[in-house]
This record gives structure tokens, sequence and C-alpha cells, in this order.
């Protein structure tokens, strides 16, 4: 191959614009990473009895518990729904987590193993 040709296995796309294209995804990648870690989503139980507030790290940062559910007596139930609650919140954590690196990736987060 000549020099100065593309690589015509790359779509027209010379080497040098693929490792700017390259750069430039893992950048956006690091930022959408950073916006993920103090991402907070809520998840409720009990008809909002029991609130739970998580990271996009899947880390629990609050519950709050409404004293009108607090029975002694039912303690299990109070269990069941502090378990809902945080469930719930990270499963919306992950949705908006994989929705925002999808957008990014154009889909190929999920082939992408560990990098993302």
């Amino acid at each position: 191959m000549a020099k100065g040709k593309n690589f015509g296995g790359f779509g027209g796309m010379n080497m040098q614009a693929m490792m700017k294209q390259a750069q430039k995804m893992q950048e956006n990648m690091l930022k959408a990473q950073e916006e993920i870690a103090v991402m907070e989503t809520t998840g409720t139980a009990g008809g909002g009895m029991v609130t739970a507030v998580v990271t996009g790290t899947s880390t629990l940062k609050s519950i709050e518990i409404k004293p009108d559910v607090v029975d002694p007596d039912d303690i299990d139930m109070l269990q069941d729904l502090v378990v809902a609650a945080v469930n719930e919140a990270l499963k919306a954590a992950t949705e908006k987590s994989q929705s925002q690196m999808s957008a990014l990736t154009g889909g190929l987060g999920g082939g992408l193993g560990g990098l993302l």
C-alpha cells in the first residue's frame, strides 16, 4: 500500500483520524463515568413509607423510614420494605447508567466487558 493512502478496511478513515476519534470517545466516557458517580436515584416501597437513595456507583446514600411503618410486632415487613426500596433504587441507577453509556457508545457497552 502506498504511503498516505487510506486503509480501505476502515471506511476510508486514516489512522490519525481513528486515533483522534478514539481519544475523544475515551474523554467522553470518562466524563460520563464521572457524571454517573455523582448521579443519585431514588427507590420507594410501601407507598412511599420507605425511601432509599443510591448513587450511580451503587452506593446506598440514605434511607428514610416514615414513623407510621415502624411496628415492633412486624419487623419482617419493615425489613422487606427496606430491601424493596433499595433494590428499586439500584435498578433505576443501573438503568440510568446503562442508558447514558449506551447513548455515548452507540450501544457497544455490553460487548466491552470491564472497559465501561
